[in-house]
């Protein structure tokens, strides 16, 4: 397995979940520019509940393929809670999928500002039409912040789709 190895349990464990409920999962990617999407697609049998992923790294490809209407962007920039909320009903409208994942943050080096600093992602999942939202600061390289925003936002998926049970 090329992803990380600490990801295996969590993606099993998802991929049953999902299954269970005959759901699948796109996924609306920013700042990991694919990482979360090629995570669950590295669990053989993942075409199961993986249906697609969005990588949606600029602002015209958020409006384009999520439908994120412009002017939300302009409003709250794309590093936020109301843009990552509608990337993730986007992921939703735009596929066959029950459940989505969006992420949208600041990985570095530059790039960051004082009200969002280098490390800010904003993460949403929509599960069904329930849609939660989390703001996390991460410390580390681009790539560090990269592979934690993956981690976190699979794994707090799986915990939202369990309390759901």
């Amino acid at each position: 397995m090329s992803c990380d190895p600490n990801l295996l349990p969590i993606l099993q464990q998802l991929a049953d979940a999902l299954q269970q409920r005959g759901w699948m999962l796109a996924t609306a990617e920013s700042c990991t520019g694919g990482m979360i999407a090629a995570a669950c697609t590295e669990l053989p049998g993942s075409s199961n509940w993986f249906d697609r992923g969005f990588v949606t790294y600029s602002n015209d490809a958020k409006t384009e393929m999520l439908s994120v209407p412009a002017a939300l962007i302009a409003e709250h920039g794309a590093v936020s809670e109301a843009v990552v909320r509608a990337m993730a009903k986007g992921a939703i409208t735009h596929s066959k999928a029950q459940v989505s994942v969006a992420v949208s943050g600041v990985a570095g080096p530059g790039g960051g500002t004082p009200e969002k600093p280098v490390g800010t992602v904003w993460v949403a999942w929509q599960i069904a039409d329930q849609t939660y939202s989390q703001c996390v600061q991460w410390e580390g390289d681009r790539l560090a912040v990269r592979q934690q925003t993956t981690h976190h936002a699979l794994q707090q998926l799986l915990l939202y789709l369990l309390q759901a049970q």
